[in-house]
């Protein structure tokens, strides 16, 4: 008997501790994990849906010391609503009302009048002190609760990266950017909130503690935001001096993929998404978007036939200002002859349509085309950021034909999204490995756990050899032909003036043209890669005049911001 008894009292006690860790687990994750949310609820006194009270995980930006700054977070305001049938004289409540914000009277009366809904929300993110004073009015059927929304701290910074929340129906989410690419990770158990806080207690307590639930967390991007607000500046400046039609341009690390700063314009404010009167404005064109970037695609072919061996830097060829291939003639640039003795350096250092040809003349059809998909260009980067599209090849996957080669070889007749391109230049002065770009560098859970994200490096076809030579001579590229260089520092660049391609009628414009600009710096061990675009600049010819300042001085920025030491 009294064996029995002790084992009895024995498996109470056991059940109590075991109820007790339960229960102080269950309390801890309801007051401390959901506090917040429990402390809004408190304060709508259970009156509106639930789904009213918005929470969602917050983006971060990284700045170069580590420090987290946020890019969409969720900020506090409150509501108006109201309860018609208790409101007997419409206009006399228009009147006190609208003596503290600004309210559409015939609206305000409409719905006022219209006594068969119990409960409308009439307007939204007032201040506290507009809140105040409305509820000090105490004029039954007028309510004022607490409610959140989505805000973007800094504005149109970095918009198309991060995208917004909007509704789709009557499904509220990401859409674009960041928002939509992590909306599950971002989005927030809003089932219903306004639980009975006891009844949270004890009910499901097996399943909320030891089942697995879909993660959610923050996200920490690598978007740093100085560099960010910098490169957006220069896009306005050169935008707004030559009348761009678009402009858009990608600051990254060459060797892990790491993107410090994406900016496109025309851009938006998320906060303010709904005012946009055309719904194209929020794809991104760095990763959506095709063009012909022309010369600047010039180093990936020369680096292949570097080596493949098809030619040196000092091969030289006789330049007479234009080539005929297959009954097509191709001229340089300007149309001018360089005549003999012109070598592969002055090809890349006076962007030589002709010396490109010649280089695809030696390299050969089926080595060229090798040489140009083993740098991912026909693939997606896998950047993470969505509706990325692939890469138009033009003929070289399957026509035989030389002119389609010839013209690859300058940048014409292939057409690249931004990211592939500065993924395959990369590579130049990466050794040859090819990187995934991206922007997001670390998961946040809610549950107090992180992750790192982890990104693979490709080979591509070149060896260091060829990557250190290519960017030897485009550091010649820069020191001799653009501005002289930098002092102290090596700098690898090209620039690229493309025909826009005329997609109603074929064939090109004769006065469109896409200017473009890369460089990678220090240029034999580089922290960072540079690429900016502009269609259809007006009253400029050459993208060496539209974009070599604004290159220069986003590169002495990055190097003076991040104490890069000097190389020579």
């Amino acid at each position: 008997m009294k064996s029995s008894f002790l084992f009895r009292s024995r498996m109470i006690l056991l059940g109590v501790i075991v109820f007790a860790g339960v229960l102080s687990a269950k309390l801890f994750y309801v007051q401390v994990v959901h506090g917040e949310t429990y402390s809004n609820a408190a304060d709508r006194q259970y009156v509106t849906p639930s789904t009213d009270i918005y929470e969602r995980g917050i983006i971060y930006f990284t700045r170069k010391d580590g420090e987290l700054v946020s890019a969409a977070t969720q900020t506090s305001g409150f509501k108006m609503a109201i309860i018609a049938e208790k409101i007997t004289d419409p206009e006399d409540v228009y009147q006190k009302i609208s003596k503290i914000i600004t309210l559409g009277r015939e609206e305000f009366i409409k719905r006022a009048e219209n006594k068969s809904d119990p409960y409308q929300e009439i307007i939204g993110r007032l201040s506290k002190e507009e809140a105040d004073a409305i509820s000090a009015l105490k004029i039954p059927g007028i309510s004022v609760f607490k409610e959140k929304w989505r805000f973007y701290p800094g504005g149109s910074m970095a918009s198309h990266t991060l995208g917004f929340v909007g509704y789709k129906g009557s499904e509220l989410g990401g859409r674009y950017g960041l928002e939509r690419q992590y909306n599950s990770l971002l989005s927030r158990n809003i089932d219903n909130p306004y639980v009975n806080f006891f009844a949270e207690v004890f009910s499901n307590i097996e399943e909320s503690l030891f089942e697995d639930a879909e993660p959610e967390g923050d996200l920490v991007t690598t978007i740093e935001p100085q560099v960010q607000n910098l490169l957006e500046k220069k896009l306005t400046e050169v935008r707004e001096r030559y009348k761009a039609d678009s402009i858009g341009g990608i600051i990254m690390n060459p060797k892990d993929g790491s993107i410090y700063a994406l900016g496109v314009l025309p851009d938006f404010d998320p906060n303010k998404f709904s005012e946009e009167k055309t719904i194209s404005i929020f794809s991104n064109p760095l990763v959506e978007n095709v063009l012909e970037f022309g010369s600047v695609v010039k180093p990936l072919i020369m680096a292949g036939a570097l080596d493949a061996k098809a030619v040196t830097a000092d091969t030289t060829y006789t330049d007479k200002g234009s080539v005929i291939v297959e009954k097509h003639e191709i001229f340089n640039f300007d149309k001018k002859a360089r005549g003999s003795g012109t070598s592969m350096q002055d090809v890349l250092n006076q962007s030589l349509n002709t010396g490109m040809v010649f280089v695809e003349q030696k390299l050969g059809k089926v080595k060229l085309r090798e040489y140009l998909l083993s740098y991912g260009i026909k693939d997606k980067t896998g950047i993470d950021l969505p509706n990325e599209t692939s890469s138009l090849m033009g003929g070289i996957l399957k026509s035989p034909r030389e002119i389609e080669y010839a013209n690859a070889a300058f940048g014409q007749g292939i057409a690249l999204t931004p990211v592939a391109l500065i993924r395959a230049l990369a590579s130049l002065g990466n050794e040859g490995n090819l990187v995934v770009p991206h922007v997001v560098k670390e998961i946040n859970y809610n549950n107090g756990l992180s992750k790192e994200m982890t990104y693979p490096l490709t080979p591509a076809k070149i060896t260091k050899e060829t990557s250190e030579e290519i960017t030897r001579m485009l550091v010649m590229v820069m020191d001799k032909g653009l501005k002289k260089g930098l002092e102290h520092f090596s700098v690898a660049a090209k620039t690229g003036t493309a025909q826009v391609a005329d997609n109603v009628s074929g064939g090109y414009y004769e006065d469109r043209h896409t200017h473009s600009f890369v460089g990678y710096f220090p240029a034999y061990d580089p922290k960072f890669i540079v690429l900016l675009y502009a269609v259809n600049p007006k009253g400029v010819q050459y993208a060496a005049t539209t974009w070599t300042d604004p290159f220069l001085d986003i590169t002495k920025f990055l190097l003076n911001y991040y104490n890069i030491p000097p190389d020579r």
